[in-house]
Protein backbone atom coordinates (compact mmCIF):
# COMPACT_ATOMS: atom_id res chain seq x y z
CA UNK A 1 0.00 0.00 0.00
CA UNK A 2 1.25 3.59 -1.07
CA UNK A 3 1.15 6.12 1.86
CA UNK A 4 -0.34 9.35 1.20
CA UNK A 5 -0.86 13.02 2.26
CA UNK A 6 -4.89 13.80 3.00
CA UNK A 7 -5.65 17.59 3.24
CA UNK A 8 -8.52 18.16 4.92
CA UNK A 9 -11.03 20.38 3.89
CA UNK A 10 -12.21 22.10 6.72
CA UNK A 11 -14.22 25.10 5.24
CA UNK A 12 -17.42 26.63 5.65
CA UNK A 13 -18.64 27.04 2.09
CA UNK A 14 -18.33 25.83 -1.26
CA UNK A 15 -16.98 28.97 -2.53
CA UNK A 16 -13.67 28.60 0.06
CA UNK A 17 -13.08 25.18 -0.84
CA UNK A 18 -13.10 25.64 -4.66
CA UNK A 19 -10.96 28.61 -4.61
CA UNK A 20 -8.19 26.30 -2.50
CA UNK A 21 -8.61 23.74 -4.97
CA UNK A 22 -7.83 25.81 -7.41
CA UNK A 23 -4.54 26.69 -6.11
CA UNK A 24 -3.81 22.99 -7.50
CA UNK A 25 -5.05 23.22 -10.78
CA UNK A 26 -1.86 22.91 -12.24
CA UNK A 27 -0.82 20.03 -9.82
CA UNK A 28 -0.35 16.79 -12.44
CA UNK A 29 -1.27 14.57 -9.16
CA UNK A 30 -4.38 16.32 -7.52
CA UNK A 31 -4.56 15.61 -3.61
CA UNK A 32 -6.00 13.82 -1.91
CA UNK A 33 -8.43 15.37 0.30
CA UNK A 34 -10.76 15.21 3.15
CA UNK A 35 -14.82 16.27 3.74
CA UNK A 36 -15.75 16.54 6.80
CA UNK A 37 -18.75 17.39 8.49
CA UNK A 38 -18.62 21.39 8.72
CA UNK A 39 -18.50 21.31 4.51
CA UNK A 40 -20.96 18.48 3.93
CA UNK A 41 -23.51 19.95 6.57
CA UNK A 42 -22.98 23.62 4.60
CA UNK A 43 -23.01 22.30 1.38
CA UNK A 44 -24.14 18.60 1.19
CA UNK A 45 -23.39 15.97 -1.14
CA UNK A 46 -22.92 18.51 -4.38
CA UNK A 47 -19.48 19.61 -3.08
CA UNK A 48 -18.22 16.01 -3.07
CA UNK A 49 -19.66 15.21 -6.55
CA UNK A 50 -18.17 18.55 -7.62
CA UNK A 51 -14.49 18.08 -5.88
CA UNK A 52 -14.82 14.46 -7.19
CA UNK A 53 -15.38 15.41 -10.88
CA UNK A 54 -11.77 17.73 -10.60
CA UNK A 55 -10.09 14.06 -10.07
CA UNK A 56 -9.50 14.74 -6.38
CA UNK A 57 -9.77 11.45 -4.14
CA UNK A 58 -11.76 11.54 -0.91
CA UNK A 59 -12.05 10.85 2.56
CA UNK A 60 -15.63 11.89 3.71
CA UNK A 61 -15.35 12.14 7.65
CA UNK A 62 -18.86 11.82 8.81
CA UNK A 63 -18.36 9.84 11.55
CA UNK A 64 -21.16 7.69 12.05
CA UNK A 65 -22.41 6.44 15.09
CA UNK A 66 -25.78 5.09 15.47
CA UNK A 67 -27.60 2.21 15.81
CA UNK A 68 -26.61 -0.54 13.59
CA UNK A 69 -29.72 -0.49 10.95
CA UNK A 70 -29.52 3.67 10.77
CA UNK A 71 -26.15 3.47 10.06
CA UNK A 72 -26.58 0.50 7.44
CA UNK A 73 -29.06 2.86 5.87
CA UNK A 74 -26.91 5.84 5.47
CA UNK A 75 -23.78 4.14 3.96
CA UNK A 76 -25.64 2.64 1.49
CA UNK A 77 -26.80 6.21 0.49
CA UNK A 78 -22.77 7.61 1.31
CA UNK A 79 -21.91 4.65 -1.32
CA UNK A 80 -23.78 6.68 -4.00
CA UNK A 81 -21.50 9.19 -4.29
CA UNK A 82 -18.13 7.41 -5.26
CA UNK A 83 -16.17 8.78 -2.36
CA UNK A 84 -12.60 6.77 -1.58
CA UNK A 85 -12.93 6.35 2.45
CA UNK A 86 -15.36 6.40 4.97
CA UNK A 87 -15.52 6.72 8.49
CA UNK A 88 -17.51 5.76 11.88
CA UNK A 89 -17.07 5.56 15.37
CA UNK A 90 -15.46 2.10 16.92
CA UNK A 91 -17.29 2.58 20.10
CA UNK A 92 -20.28 2.23 18.19
CA UNK A 93 -19.73 -1.65 18.17
CA UNK A 94 -19.06 -4.30 15.85
CA UNK A 95 -23.17 -5.12 15.20
CA UNK A 96 -22.84 -1.39 13.97
CA UNK A 97 -19.76 -1.95 11.98
CA UNK A 98 -20.65 -4.95 10.37
CA UNK A 99 -24.22 -3.12 9.09
CA UNK A 100 -22.38 -0.35 8.05
CA UNK A 101 -20.11 -2.68 5.82
CA UNK A 102 -23.22 -4.33 4.50
CA UNK A 103 -25.17 -1.21 3.61
CA UNK A 104 -21.76 0.25 2.12
CA UNK A 105 -20.84 -2.60 -0.09
CA UNK A 106 -22.58 -1.93 -3.95
CA UNK A 107 -24.92 -4.81 -5.84
CA UNK A 108 -21.27 -5.44 -7.82
CA UNK A 109 -19.08 -6.12 -4.68
CA UNK A 110 -17.21 -2.54 -4.58
CA UNK A 111 -17.23 -0.39 -1.60
CA UNK A 112 -14.81 2.40 -0.37
CA UNK A 113 -12.48 1.82 2.77
CA UNK A 114 -14.64 1.60 5.81
CA UNK A 115 -12.54 2.70 8.47
CA UNK A 116 -13.23 3.14 12.21
CA UNK A 117 -12.50 6.08 14.56
CA UNK A 118 -10.76 4.69 17.82
CA UNK A 119 -10.26 7.83 20.20
CA UNK A 120 -9.81 11.19 19.54
CA UNK A 121 -6.54 12.54 18.91
CA UNK A 122 -7.87 15.76 20.79
CA UNK A 123 -8.46 12.78 23.55
CA UNK A 124 -6.33 12.73 26.67
CA UNK A 125 -6.10 9.53 29.04
CA UNK A 126 -7.66 12.37 31.96
CA UNK A 127 -10.61 13.51 29.56
CA UNK A 128 -11.09 10.17 28.36
CA UNK A 129 -11.76 8.82 32.17
CA UNK A 130 -12.96 11.68 33.64
CA UNK A 131 -15.55 12.55 30.46
CA UNK A 132 -16.47 8.86 29.08
CA UNK A 133 -15.65 6.83 32.17
CA UNK A 134 -13.08 4.58 30.50
CA UNK A 135 -10.40 3.85 33.03
CA UNK A 136 -8.54 1.40 31.25
CA UNK A 137 -5.10 3.07 29.59
CA UNK A 138 -5.65 5.31 26.40
CA UNK A 139 -3.39 2.80 24.49
CA UNK A 140 -5.36 -0.34 25.67
CA UNK A 141 -8.66 1.20 24.38
CA UNK A 142 -7.29 2.10 20.90
CA UNK A 143 -5.77 -1.19 20.29
CA UNK A 144 -9.15 -3.03 21.72
CA UNK A 145 -11.00 -1.02 19.43
CA UNK A 146 -8.67 -1.83 16.21
CA UNK A 147 -9.44 -5.39 16.86
CA UNK A 148 -13.05 -4.91 17.20
CA UNK A 149 -13.14 -2.99 14.08
CA UNK A 150 -10.94 -5.50 12.13
CA UNK A 151 -12.86 -8.03 13.27
CA UNK A 152 -15.87 -7.20 11.70
CA UNK A 153 -14.15 -6.53 8.52
CA UNK A 154 -13.39 -3.25 8.19
CA UNK A 155 -9.87 -2.10 6.13
CA UNK A 156 -8.35 0.16 9.07
CA UNK A 157 -8.77 2.79 11.91
CA UNK A 158 -8.01 6.18 12.41
CA UNK A 159 -5.54 6.50 15.29
CA UNK A 160 -2.71 9.00 16.72
CA UNK A 161 0.70 8.55 14.36
CA UNK A 162 1.88 7.57 17.71
CA UNK A 163 -0.11 4.36 17.92
CA UNK A 164 0.18 3.42 14.16
CA UNK A 165 2.82 1.00 14.39
CA UNK A 166 1.05 -1.02 17.29
CA UNK A 167 -2.23 -1.37 15.50
CA UNK A 168 0.17 -2.70 12.38
CA UNK A 169 1.13 -4.75 15.09
CA UNK A 170 -1.85 -6.01 16.43
CA UNK A 171 -4.31 -5.67 13.18
CA UNK A 172 -1.75 -6.75 11.03
CA UNK A 173 0.36 -4.47 8.07
CA UNK A 174 -2.64 -4.87 5.37
CA UNK A 175 -4.83 -3.04 7.90
CA UNK A 176 -4.62 0.37 7.28
CA UNK A 177 -4.03 3.38 9.59
CA UNK A 178 -5.57 6.84 9.02
CA UNK A 179 -3.42 9.29 11.07
CA UNK A 180 -4.84 12.96 12.02
CA UNK A 181 -2.95 14.75 14.44
CA UNK A 182 0.02 16.05 12.17
CA UNK A 183 2.14 19.52 12.47
CA UNK A 184 5.28 20.51 10.83
CA UNK A 185 8.21 20.83 13.60
CA UNK A 186 8.20 24.04 15.43
CA UNK A 187 4.42 24.23 14.62
CA UNK A 188 0.83 25.16 16.19
CA UNK A 189 -0.39 22.11 17.73
CA UNK A 190 -3.91 23.76 18.45
CA UNK A 191 -6.88 21.29 19.72
CA UNK A 192 -4.57 18.53 19.46
CA UNK A 193 -3.32 16.14 22.13
CA UNK A 194 -0.99 13.26 20.34
CA UNK A 195 0.76 14.59 17.33
CA UNK A 196 3.96 14.77 15.53
CA UNK A 197 5.41 15.56 12.68
CA UNK A 198 5.12 13.89 9.24
CA UNK A 199 8.40 12.62 8.94
CA UNK A 200 7.82 10.69 12.15
CA UNK A 201 4.41 9.45 11.12
CA UNK A 202 6.59 7.94 8.80
CA UNK A 203 8.77 6.31 10.41
CA UNK A 204 5.78 5.14 13.45
CA UNK A 205 4.55 3.42 10.42
CA UNK A 206 1.44 5.53 9.17
CA UNK A 207 -0.32 4.77 5.73
CA UNK A 208 -2.36 7.82 5.53
CA UNK A 209 -2.10 11.49 7.40
CA UNK A 210 -4.41 13.59 7.29
CA UNK A 211 -3.49 17.45 7.66
CA UNK A 212 -5.62 20.15 7.90
CA UNK A 213 -4.23 23.81 9.15
CA UNK A 214 -0.46 23.29 8.40
CA UNK A 215 -1.26 23.48 4.58
CA UNK A 216 -4.86 25.23 4.34
CA UNK A 217 -3.85 28.24 6.19
CA UNK A 218 0.31 28.33 4.91
CA UNK A 219 1.13 31.31 3.18
CA UNK A 220 1.89 29.01 0.48
CA UNK A 221 -0.73 26.13 0.25
CA UNK A 222 0.76 24.29 -1.92
CA UNK A 223 4.61 24.34 -0.98
CA UNK A 224 3.55 23.50 2.35
CA UNK A 225 1.42 19.66 0.48
CA UNK A 226 4.79 19.22 -1.07
CA UNK A 227 6.79 20.00 1.36
CA UNK A 228 4.06 17.51 3.59
CA UNK A 229 4.24 15.16 0.67
CA UNK A 230 8.17 14.63 0.86
CA UNK A 231 8.25 14.48 4.40
CA UNK A 232 5.57 11.57 4.06
CA UNK A 233 5.82 9.87 1.40
CA UNK A 234 9.87 10.78 -0.07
Amino acid sequence: MGKDVIIALDFDSRERTLSFLDRFAAEERKPFVKTGMELYYAEGPSIVREIRARGHKIFLDLKLHDIPNTVKKAMAVLSGLGVDMLNLHAAGTKAMMEAALEGLTRPDGTRPLLIAVTQLTSTSQERMESDLLIEKPLDQVVMHYARCAAEAGLAGVVCSPLEAGKVHEVCGAGFVTVTPGVRFAGGEVGDQVRVTTPARARELGSDYIVVGRPITQAEDPVAAYRRCVEEFVG
